[in-house]
């Protein structure tokens, strides 16, 4: 809807794949994409960081570079034919001001026309800097807010089935008591998934079992410790 839109889940839920979909999803001939992952910037700064990405010289007054940045996206869509959006990585770590000051960048004629889109993609502190009132104005300008979370115990169970069905299993090869532990490590944060379970899948193979039991997870996780 050419609005801008928030992801939002805990470290290892997914984000960056979705990212990563999103990305393939938008077709080259409509969209310009950039991506920039940020940390714990000013205001100056950010910009002059976007302002890399995108193509505008990276000097000069913070009002000098909002009205570059400005001027690079709209020159994006008028010049170019293209959709600029930007994804702003790491958002939990951007500053109620700097977050703030994304609406003077989405601003055109007198916020009649919207012209770039921000995605913006962190850890839940995210959801609470855009419940600030003093972020209200940008936060009001997302069209979609979607949250991320944790697998539960049966999701974990699925999704362990679905990655070896991708990888090629015909059968089973975690033991029941195998996939509650991977579970109970996890706490179903997929990354963590996916590393106990291919390094459950290792200490088997080297112990030369066909099936992967209770026991080689923990042999798993306290070589994953060490």
């Amino acid at each position: 809807r050419r609005m801008s839109a928030a992801l939002i889940g805990p470290a290892g839920t997914g984000k960056t794949f979705i990212l990563r979909h999103l990305y393939s999803q938008l077709p080259e001939a409509r969209y310009r994409i950039r991506y920039l992952k940020v940390t714990d910037l000013s205001k100056r700064d950010m910009c002059r960081e976007m302002a890399m990405v995108v193509g505008a010289q990276p000097a000069g007054t913070y009002p000098a570079l909002v009205r570059k940045l400005q001027d690079t996206f709209s020159n994006t869509v008028t010049t170019d034919g293209l959709r600029p959006v930007l994804i702003i990585d790491e958002a939990h770590d951007m500053r109620s001001h700097v977050l703030a000051m994304l609406r003077l960048l989405t601003n055109f004629e007198m916020d009649s026309k919207l012209v770039v889109s921000f995605i913006l993609a962190g850890q839940p502190g995210l959801l609470r800097t855009l419940q600030r009132s003093e972020v209200a104005d940008i936060a009001q300008r997302l069209a979609y807010c979607g949250t991320m979370r944790l697998l539960s115990r049966d999701e974990t169970t699925d999704y362990l089935a679905h990655r070896l069905r991708l990888a090629g299993s015909k059968g089973e090869l975690f033991a029941r008591e195998a996939v509650e532990a991977v579970f109970d490590m996890s706490r179903g944060n997929l990354r963590a998934i996916d590393f106990i379970a291919l390094r459950s899948l290792q200490v088997a193979a080297d112990a030369e079992c066909k099936m992967v039991e209770a026991s080689h997870v923990i042999t798993a996780r306290t070589g994953i410790i060490q």
